[in-house]
């Protein structure tokens, strides 16, 4: 018998499977149109459905014993649907503005404190429920034909199952639900004007939603015995294939964006959360939480130099056989050995996420000379996603976080010059693991409880969370960054004003 982990993303989604003993086997991956104009951000979410049944179908072909399959997605983004699921309109990514003035209302009518006190979250424009007051009051068409509302995750439930059911830590995501009792919030529903009753059913990470039905089934190549799990907001599902269980342990998500997530085993101080826009989000370990610390742009502004600024050293780095990457820190370390580079570089070239949560900021470079090459701009921009986690932590460091190590995840995470930069910033061993995708394991993790492939969670990770290296703080680097990371700090408010 096959697990498999299914997560929707923003731009593509992707299949991996793994044998009942956790091994891994293989990925199926397609992507999908994102499109971003000035007055809105959407997607098509019939596409991602057509993602989800090719990368099922081929998966299917190739392991047609799957037993089954769990679904985690990218969280905020909403679809509302017919009775059948079809979608009524184009749904509104996380990066729309279109919620705004809703944001705004809510907040005047029942207070951001009150909110926070219920969801876990200070009210901003990126979640749910102010987009659907602005849906409701702008296309009252397609508010008054629908019959559900979705998540991406509950989305693909639905049309797997039948069973429309979303775990609580993506229901989070929407701004609605009451992260004490684990139930939609009817104050805040009705302070939106939105009927509660379109909302699936909130139940715990991990909990099958049922089998295929007999279309689903036919669709994607599989029996309809297979079991169809309801995972978790991708971030979860990271943390879980991270083997993150407790307040020891913080995950390090390197990816297009850049997120660390503690994890608390109480219930932390809202009102401390609050001030940075972190949010609190119920863990699939009951009692214990989790919350997000993040950037808009982590691998993503690495990528934007090197797409940008290193079409050169791309070209020699093919020449010798090697990653532009591996080429430019090589650079850099024939130069300038480990010192930092002295620039100041604000990573907010898409705006700045958490502790600020505004999308109008924009990223600077600061220090430069006509002596810096490629190389030390790389350098810098690694630098700088840093600097932003170091200013988090320090921003959460009330609210009753303790970690005393990090586990390293995503693309990133193979980069050992950025994890050990990392580790010399935070002052904190960090474990990279061999998996870069944690989302997908965790995901496989938690359908293999769901359907008896593994006892527990931590018998899960015992056969597919693997260490690879500790990197561990180096006290003179530490010093070094600590004395630039005293101007960082002082950068966003600096350039803030000019932009």
């Amino acid at each position: 018998m096959k697990i498999a982990g299914l997560d929707i993303g923003t731009t593509g989604c992707k299949c991996m499977v793994f044998d009942e003993d956790g091994k891994y086997l293989g990925m199926a991956y397609r992507d999908y149109p994102v499109r971003r104009k000035v007055t809105g951000h959407e997607i098509d979410v019939s596409t991602v459905m057509d993602g989800v049944v090719g990368v099922l179908r081929e998966m299917a072909g190739r392991y047609p014993d799957i037993g089954g399959i769990g679904i985690t997605s990218f969280g905020e983004t909403f679809v509302m649907t017919d009775a059948a699921g079809n979608p009524l309109h184009n749904a509104m990514l996380y990066t729309d503005h279109r919620g705004g003035e809703a944001a705004r209302a809510l907040s005047g009518a029942l207070g951001e404190r009150s909110i926070a006190m219920i969801t876990g979250l200070r009210p901003h424009e990126m979640y749910s429920l102010p987009k659907l007051m602005w849906l409701k009051a702008h296309r009252p068409e397609v508010y008054a034909a629908a019959k559900h509302v979705f998540l991406m995750q509950d989305y693909v439930v639905f049309h797997l199952t039948g069973t429309a059911q979303i775990d609580y830590s993506l229901a989070t995501r929407t701004m609605a639900l009451d992260i004490r009792t684990l139930k939609w919030s009817r104050e805040l529903f009705d302070a939106a004007g939105i009927d509660v009753d379109l909302m699936s059913r909130p139940v715990p990470t991990g909990t099958p939603a049922g089998t295929l039905t007999p279309a689903a089934a036919h669709a994607v190549g599989l029996p309809e015995s297979v079991t169809v799990v309801s995972i978790s907001h991708d971030q979860v599902a990271a943390a879980v294939g991270a083997g993150a269980f407790d307040g020891s342990v913080a995950v390090d998500g390197a990816g297009t964006t850049q997120c660390l997530t503690p994890i608390f085993d109480a219930m932390p101080d809202i009102d401390e959360m609050a001030r940075g826009f972190y949010s609190v989000v119920p863990y699939v370990i009951p009692g214990k939480y989790v919350a997000y610390a993040f950037t808009y742009t982590g691998g993503a502004l690495i990528d934007w130099c090197v797409r940008n600024l290193a079409k050169d050293e791309a070209a020699r780095a093919k020449a010798q056989g090697v990653s532009v990457y591996d080429y430019l820190e090589a650079a850099y370390r024939a130069e300038h050995g480990d010192a930092p580079s002295g620039l100041l570089v604000l990573p907010h070239f898409a705006g700045a996420a958490t502790p600020y949560m505004d999308i109008g900021s924009r990223g600077a470079i600061l220090g430069l000379t006509t002596d810096n090459g490629v190389a030390e701009l790389y350098r810098g921009c690694m630098e700088g996603v840093v600097y932003e986690m170091v200013l988090n932590t320090r921003a959460m460091k009330d609210s009753g976080i303790h970690f005393t190590r990090l586990h390293a995840t995503g693309g990133g995470a193979r980069s050992a010059v950025w994890t050990q930069m990392k580790a010399d910033m935070l002052n904190l061993p960090i474990v990279a693991l061999r998996t870069a995708d944690a989302g997908a394991v965790g995901c496989a993790m938690l359908t293999g409880v769901a359907i008896g492939a593994f006892r527990d969670l931590h018998d899960a990770a015992g056969h597919m969370v693997e260490q690879v290296r500790t990197y561990y703080p180096r006290p003179e680097m530490h010093e070094k960054y600590m004395q630039l990371y005293e101007r960082y700090e002082k950068v966003y408010a600096a350039v803030r004003p000019l932009v």
